[in-house]
């Protein structure tokens, strides 16, 4: 390369990197203030850095690299700053290509105004409906991430409010030790920002949220509105409460109105976001998540299913070691759970296969599933032995998955990958429930296998905190609608 042409190509990144920078505080000034949450092709913008809103813009069509214009972003994003928005969900990239494809000529206001005009409308109805407050009863895994997916929302559009943590008391320090656990996190990185300790009055205040930190066994010794917190969404992630019955005693709590479950409910909707959402209805106090495995697969098993038909499957999971298993061997209630964790490759059951059917009820009695937990402290991978009604290729099947991936109505849930150098720790932090790797599907005639990769920790909890969005009743539409 010519130093020419070197210098040509350094001029050109600076540009685009200038224009990145520029995007930054209006993407998270309308996230603040709005509720606004931009996406590219289902991959969230907030707080994202100039960098990574520069690979953002890149994405693959028809297994060629294609990049999206920074420069169109730039003047999509500076119109729909002019507009009046309340809390709704946008993919900017989806947008700039729809404009950059039009025909009618239209100025960029005109024809946002038409592609979003039907659901701007429906969210200035809801623009101004009172916060939620929210209650994590449990601060595990779950519990924690959940906690800082709700934190990084702070602002005048947000419509959940953090209000309490409910927890054991495990000591003296337990207050500090919990917020240590939240401030520092051996996967997922340390807590982006601030958190102060009160341990006269029991509260955390991370980023301009009081959150209450209150110590019960049962919820029958809780009062949530002597802390100020009415009509309150708890959110369980002890998994001690499985079923209805055990699940409406968080209503023997004062100022506790719903339930959601963050496991597997036994005679409970169990909901995978994207797939069976609209089985969320006003009424229903208690919800179930489902569990991580069964959100990885769902979406994608959906899909398929919808294209080619599903005639039976098998769910593998290649699943990283939870906190039900021994650090090192010692006795465990469940079988070969004992073992080390870090040492062993330990076959264990699932029930996230026949869950499925709880979702999609097309599939009941259509699969089987069973699980290897690995060496491994988070991510993981399923693997679906399907066989179709319809025949297929690895092309067509991987060209379907893209596009469904990109364009469906389920783009928050499916992600795809074209990599051939992707391993588990690239998916650290990913936020939709699986992405497919479509590198390693295998589909000939009538079979097909493929692999999904999945942050079983927090590509869960921002599935959960969509779920917990629809019970709140912010049910703020994705736009544009499906392409």
């Amino acid at each position: 390369m010519s130093a020419e042409k070197h210098d040509q190509y350094l001029a050109e990144w600076e540009t685009r990197q200038e224009i990145a920078e520029s995007m930054i505080p209006i993407i998270g000034k309308m996230y603040r203030a709005n509720g606004v949450v931009l996406k590219i092709y289902g991959r969230t913008l907030i707080n994202a850095s100039p960098v990574t809103l520069l690979k953002l813009h890149r994405y693959v069509r028809q297994f060629e690299k294609v990049e999206l214009s920074i420069h169109d972003s730039f003047k999509v994003l500076t119109a729909l700053q002019a507009m009046k928005l309340g809390p709704v969900r946008i993919d900017l990239g989806i947008l700039v290509t729809q404009f950059n494809h039009d025909t009618s000529n239209l100025a960029i206001e005109d024809f946002l105004a038409k592609k979003l005009g039907e659901g701007i409308r429906q969210v200035q109805e809801q623009s101004n409906a009172a916060p939620k407050d929210i209650v994590l009863y449990g601060f595990g895994r779950i519990g924690r991430l959940l906690a800082r997916l709700l934190i990084e929302r702070t602002g005048s559009g947000n419509k959940m409010r953090l209000r309490a943590i409910v927890v054991r008391k495990g000591g003296d320090n337990d207050l500090q030790k919990r917020a240590s656990l939240l401030r520092r996190d051996s996967v997922h990185g340390s807590f982006k920002g601030t958190i102060k300790v009160d341990e006269e009055n029991n509260t955390i205040m991370a980023n301009g949220n009081l959150i209450q930190v209150i110590y019960a066994s049962h919820p029958k010794e809780i009062d949530y509105t002597q802390y100020g917190i009415e009509n309150a969404l708890i959110v369980d992630n002890t998994g001690i409460r499985r079923d209805e019955a055990q699940l409406s005693e968080h209503f023997l709590a004062n100022g506790a109105t719903k339930a959601l479950l963050t496991a597997p409910g036994k005679d409970v909707k169990n909901i995978v976001f994207g797939v069976n959402t609209d089985d969320i209805k006003p009424e229903d106090k208690i919800i179930s998540a489902a569990s991580c495995t069964t959100n990885a697969i769902t979406p994608t098993l959906k899909a398929v299913n919808d294209e080619f038909g599903i005639i039976k499957g098998h769910v593998e999971t290649v699943h990283s070691y939870t906190n039900d298993q021994n650090l090192i061997d010692n006795y465990h209630k469940g079988e070969r759970r004992g073992r080390a964790a870090a040492l062993n490759m330990v076959i264990t059951e699932t029930g996230a296969a026949k869950a499925v059917s709880k979702a999609l009820p097309e599939l009941e009695g259509k699969l089987t599933g069973n699980a290897i937990r690995v060496p491994t402290p988070n991510v993981s991978m399923a693997i679906l032995n399907l066989s179709l009604k319809k025949e297929t290729d690895k092309r067509a099947l991987n060209s379907f998955l893209r596009e469904t991936a990109l364009h469906s109505s389920m783009r928050e849930q499916i992600d795809f990958t074209t990599s051939t150098e992707i391993v588990s720790t690239d998916l650290v932090g990913a936020r939709k429930a699986c992405t497919i790797d479509s590198r390693a599907t295998i589909a000939t005639g009538d079979s097909c296998v493929l692999y999904l990769w999945y942050d079983n920790e927090f590509g869960y909890s921002c599935q959960v905190i969509r779920i917990m969005q629809k019970m709140a009743g912010l049910d703020f539409p994705s736009l544009p609608a499906k392409n």
